[in-house]
């Protein structure tokens, strides 16, 4: 699949989130790379650049203070390549797109993957 359709699985991923979530989003970007780097996979503990699909970072939602501000926005980062590998077909890739950017929103709200995966992200 190329980039700019992708792209807009993201994007459609996104709008389809309820509005209670879509406005308790601030100050956070979504990047999409083909790949993780190499320092990112050791710093997450990952051997295989295909095990990754997301990742966000930053200051949870959930644990944001009076002090917060002034700050870098969090990111998300969805990996088009390894999304793709462990889908047969484009409609796979948007199923797990969308599971993707819900998970790593889940970590925006404070989530841990142990929660997560109970959810069924």
């Amino acid at each position: 699949m190329d980039h700019n359709s992708f792209e807009k699985l993201v994007l459609e991923a996104l709008k389809d989130m309820p509005s209670l979530i879509r406005k308790k989003l601030e100050n956070i970007g979504v990047i999409i790379e083909d790949m993780p780097d190499r320092l990112t996979l050791k710093e997450m503990r990952i051997s295989s650049p295909y095990n990754l699909l997301g990742l966000y970072r930053g200051v949870p939602y959930s644990k944001r203070g009076h002090w917060y501000g002034n700050v870098l926005p969090d990111t998300i980062t969805i990996y088009q390549k390894p999304i793709e590998a462990v889908s047969k077909d484009e409609g796979e890739i948007k199923t797990k797109v969308q599971e993707v950017v819900a998970h790593e929103i889940g970590h925006y709200f404070g989530f841990d993957e142990n929660k997560l995966r109970k959810l069924g992200y």
